[in-house]
């Protein structure tokens, strides 16, 4: 970064803070694709450096196998202190970032930076892999020429957009045999495998029924629809490049940062947003594949342009092969399950998690991979930790770096998390048509008897933009 520029980005962190108002044969010797060496550095690129790849570039540099040697983003600085991040991100930050922790051991370190991801994957010869933080519209777009450049990606959740990028995504990491991982981190922890482990020895007996709920809401509550007019982007900033697949419409502040959640053409609303976190468990325990039905009613005001306040729905399992019967219920905003009578007097549930409801009693634990609390007391007492079957890993990104260097695949790979993104893109569909029952024909992948719902499964994209 040149002088002028490294003080014009610290002048304006300084102003955005003063601003802000929180026996496994390695798969390397089985001839897999550009598997790194055990002993040499994966390098990394990040593309997308906002909030969310900010914190994905701090995970990679706690692991000391791992350079971070490129970024691409269309901004270069991104003031977050008004959002959950609570720090500054974009090119300029996320470089400073990267710089200032190498050179401690290499003077000088230098990052490549870029603002279309393209060319890096052009120029950028010695990359190992590609982590892809954007907004969900492009995950699809970034992933699939990172893999068709044969780089190992780890893609932010949802694994993509629509039901058919997602597909699409699972078919191309198979096909080029990366090694891939999508961003639902707590599929890593302890405790989602304790939780895991509990349901499948049948520790609270039979279970038929699950809840996730999270306190997600809009970003904006005043929206009606797109923002009229126009507002004057930030210096260094592509807008086109950042609207990717999507039609071209003026620019408008309510988009970005973080905001574009609240727009279905680029982001997936709360269940896009938390159900590959908190229902992660349920479909991992009990293998759960393709629902007979779902069903999400939007809460609030909504249209085919923004998201809901809300939703309130299920998810039908039917028993089919190894998949047994299972309802999930979904709740997003303020709503939660009632009090149990197995609860103690005094226990209130988390404003995001999980609960299993079993023939001798229930499960409860905190989202994004929470631990287990067995209910009632005297259940709770008497069982017996069972068996750790589960692979453990030592993290999200070490579980993705170690599959690179050619050990297990990761856990949350391409191919169990495009089934768990479909399940959660099907709630999408639902609550994008108003809370349609959806009953899915998963091998032609159409919403049966409801045609309308294919301009959602497979979207329309800008010329240059199309998943291939």
């Amino acid at each position: 970064m040149s002088p002028s520029r490294r003080s014009f980005v610290k002048s304006a962190a300084t102003t955005a803070a003063a601003l802000s108002f929180p026996t496994i044969i390695p798969r390397h010797v089985l001839g897999g694709a550009n598997f790194v060496a055990p002993s040499d550095k994966v390098n990394v690129a990040i593309v997308g450096v906002g909030g969310q790849g900010r914190h994905n570039t701090l995970q990679l540099l706690q692991l000391d196998d791992v350079q971070v040697t490129a970024i691409a983003d269309p901004a270069e600085y991104w003031n977050l202190n008004d959002f959950y991040y609570k720090a500054i991100a974009g090119r300029g930050p996320v470089k400073d970032i990267i710089e200032e922790h190498f050179e401690k051991k290499t003077p000088n370190y230098k990052v490549a930076e870029y603002v279309d991801f393209r060319k890096m994957l052009e120029k950028e010869s010695s990359l190992d892999a590609v982590l892809c933080a954007t907004p969900d519209h492009t995950h699809a777009f970034v992933a699939s020429n990172s893999m068709r450049a044969g780089k190992h990606v780890y893609v932010e959740k949802p694994m993509a957009h629509n039901l058919w990028e997602n597909r699409k995504l699972a078919e191309i990491a198979k096909a080029t045999g990366v090694a891939t991982q999508m961003g639902n981190m707590g599929h890593s922890s302890e405790g989602i495998r304790q939780v895991v482990e509990l349901l499948r020895a049948g520790a609270i007996g039979e279970v038929k029924e699950s809840h996730s709920w999270c306190h997600a809401t809009r970003w904006t509550n005043g929206l009606h629809d797109l923002p009229l007019g126009s507002t004057i982007p930030q210096p260094d900033f592509d807008w086109d490049l950042w609207l990717g697949p999507r039609e071209k419409i003026p620019y408008h502040e309510d988009y970005t940062p973080v905001k574009w959640r609240d727009f279905w053409r680029f982001g997936c609303g709360a269940i896009g947003d938390f159900a590959c976190h908190d229902m992660d468990a349920t479909v991992w325990a009990y293998d759960l594949a393709e629902p007979e039905s779902v069903q999400i009613y939007p809460i609030g005001q909504s249209n085919e342009e923004i998201v809901p306040h809300g939703e309130l729905g299920y998810f039908d399992f039917k028993a089919k092969g190894k998949q047994k019967d299972m309802k999930i219920t979904w709740y997003a905003g303020s709503g939660r399950p009632d009090h149990r009578d197995s609860f103690p007097e005094n226990f209130n549930l988390s404003k995001r998690g999980l609960l299993f409801e079993g023939t001798k009693g229930t499960i409860q634990c905190d989202g994004a991979g929470g631990g287990p609390r067995i209910f009632p007391q005297e259940l709770r007492t008497s069982i017996k930790r069972p068996e750790k079957t589960l692979r453990r890993t030592g993290g999200h990104h070490r579980d993705w770096i170690d599959a690179i260097k050619g050990g297990p695949s990761a856990s949350s790979n391409f191919e169990y998390a495009s089934r768990l993104t479909e399940i959660a893109l099907l709630g999408v569909l639902s609550v994008r048509m108003g809370g349609a029952k959806i009953e899915w024909d998963a091998k032609n992948m159409k919403a049966k008897g409801l045609p309308e719902a294919d301009q959602y499964i497979n979207e329309p994209v800008r010329k240059g933009w199309e998943v291939v």
